[in-house]
């Protein structure tokens, strides 16, 4: 009777989730009023579900992120990287991506798009206009160069092309190729930054709503797991699926926008030397009008290095960790969490500027020195204020979240999983990684349509229950359809940072979806890759855990 009255408000949910018939927060409140009432869970449990141990290692995490942003150092890490790469069409494209994946790993897909596709917008339109003003220098003097005269058979031809170039450029069949060929580069370097922004998010484990969801389900659903899904371990398996989807989705955005010619793509000839020096040139304004690295920025670097480290080293998994050398019992008492708010609690005590030391300062006339005192306080400003903190969490998300665990946690010990898994047991004579890599698939499809946290949080709990009843690694199932729950790459309204990108009028909803199709298939092919070959010995995927089925016989 329980499990009935678990699975109604689960479907209820869904189906508003899915319709987005009220907002999704709100959606995400409806086990703190309907399990209490219905008998599933008590109130006392239901609610501590939605500060839970998982939300607040991600509520740190974004607290860090939301410091690098208020002082632009994401900015300057994006342009100081697309400088070094250099700005061949290819190399560009690749710069674009590599930049905005790195940058999604640690911050929001939604910022990291907001803050990239206005510096592709600027470089473009550099390079079409040094383009048009070459274009219209060399055909007013008839001083060509010697590329374009080699390609220009008729030479005997070149006054007329004078002639007609007062306003009657678009008739040249050259210039209207050229224009297309200008509309489909555009297309593809707006499309890099909203698909390396989705699949960037995917390595690490706060960079994304669907990787948190896991972690909360696993520590959940399996209570004894010996914290097997933390910041290192994955890492250490997603990462490398990243640099793989990354390659391949600039490899496929090059033959779908700038052919295989890549004589053009990486510059090898000289035509292309004054659009790469425009587009050199806005990188080197737009860094020029960052200034030297302040010291406030320097003080957030070194905190997000911090972070990275301590994240790192706590459970590395192959030597003792910190949180076991430093402290008694660190392994079962400390988490990812706590090292995410120690940082966060550091960002609202540490200065902004850098101390003065006004007694050093005695050659300075009275008058002077308290003009100057007057006007800078003593006591500088912290990194970060509280009020950009609530302005920039995305408490939705955090909310999001809490109604999933609280669903997990209700199915759980109402009976609805144990349940679910015993009408899946027939799955069992299908091999294990046929039923991952067609899961990954229908989540795949499934995301595209809804929230990428509504459908982890709606679909891992039933994907745990079906693997401990047909005896398989919980991981081997789970690990695939997170990552597959980041796949969104066909719709503008599949994940926001397909909706900015959407939004600059560059691209048609047919252009995403013929290029999210295949999108799609790279990514489900190079997940069931990973989950095959170094997931597989990462997280012995071939055995059946104890601490699995000791909670599959509660």
């Amino acid at each position: 009777m329980q499990e009935a009255k678990c699975a109604y408000i689960i479907i209820i949910m869904a189906v508003y989730w899915c319709t987005e018939v009220i907002p999704l927060a709100v959606t995400s409140l409806m086990p703190v009023v309907f399990f209490p009432l219905l008998g599933v869970r008590s109130s006392k449990s239901v609610c501590l579900q939605y500060l839970n141990d998982t939300n607040m290692l991600f509520m740190g995490g974004l607290i860090v992120a939301i410091s690098v942003e208020q002082w632009n150092l994401h900015k300057r890490i994006a342009l100081r990287v697309l400088l070094i790469l250099g700005v061949k069409p290819a190399l560009l494209m690749l710069g674009f991506m590599i930049v905005t994946a790195f940058l999604s790993m640690w911050i929001s897909n939604t910022a990291t798009t907001a803050m990239m596709v206005p510096i592709v917008q600027a470089v473009l339109d550099q390079m079409d206009n040094t383009e048009h003003d070459v274009t219209m220098m060399e055909q007013g003097t008839g001083q060509t160069n010697t590329v374009i005269e080699l390609e220009e058979k008729g030479a005997s031809d070149l006054p007329s092309v004078h002639v007609i170039s007062n306003g009657q450029v678009p008739d040249d069949p050259r210039s209207s190729e050229e224009r297309k060929m200008r509309k489909r580069v555009c297309k593809g370097m707006t499309l890099c930054v909203c698909y390396a922004a989705s699949i960037g998010g995917t390595a690490t484990l706060t960079g994304t709503g669907p990787n948190i969801v896991l972690k909360g389900q696993m520590n959940q659903l399996y209570p004894n797991n010996n914290d097997i899904v933390n910041f290192a371990s994955w890492f250490g398996f997603a990462f490398p699926n990243m640099i793989l989807m990354l390659v391949l989705a600039w490899f496929w955005l090059q033959c779908s926008f700038m052919g295989l010619n890549f004589k053009k793509s990486w510059g090898c000839g000289t035509e292309r030397s004054a659009k790469e020096k425009a587009a050199c040139d806005v990188l080197k304004a737009e860094m020029k009008k960052l200034g030297p690295i302040s010291y406030a920025e320097f003080n957030v670097l070194l905190m997000f290095v911090l972070l990275v480290l301590l994240w790192f080293t706590r459970h590395p998994g192959f030597v003792k960790g910190w949180a076991t050398r430093l402290f008694p019992r660190g392994e079962k008492f400390i988490t990812d969490s706590a090292p995410a708010v120690f940082v966060a609690l550091l960002l609202f005590i540490l200065p902004a500027n850098k101390p003065k030391f006004t007694g050093c300062k005695t050659s300075m006339s009275d008058s002077e020195q308290t003009e100057e005192d007057i006007k800078k306080p003593f006591l500088s400003a912290p990194l970060l204020d509280w009020n950009v903190v609530q302005r920039k969490m995305p408490w939705s998300i955090v909310l999001l979240l809490g109604g999933g665990f609280a669903l997990a946690d209700a199915s759980a010990n109402s009976g609805l999983s144990a349940w679910l898994g015993h009408q899946m047991t027939p799955l069992g004579s299908i091999p294990p990684w046929a039923i991952a890599t067609v899961l990954s698939l229908i989540i795949a499809v499934f995301t595209e349509c809804t929230s990428n946290v509504a459908t982890a949080t709606l679909f891992l709990p039933v994907f745990s229950s079906m693997a401990t009843s047909v005896k398989i690694h919980p991981l081997y199932v789970m690990l695939p359809c997170t990552l597959s729950a980041s796949f969104a790459f066909m719709l503008p309204v599949a994940t926001p940072p397909n909706a900015i990108v959407f939004s600059y009028g560059h691209i048609r909803v047919l252009d995403m979806v013929k290029t999210g199709i295949v999108m799609n298939i790279i990514g489900v092919l190079c997940v069931t890759l990973a989950i095959n070959t170094w997931g597989r010995s990462m997280f012995e995927l071939d055995t059946f855990p104890a601490w699995a089925n000791t909670t599959a016989n509660q």
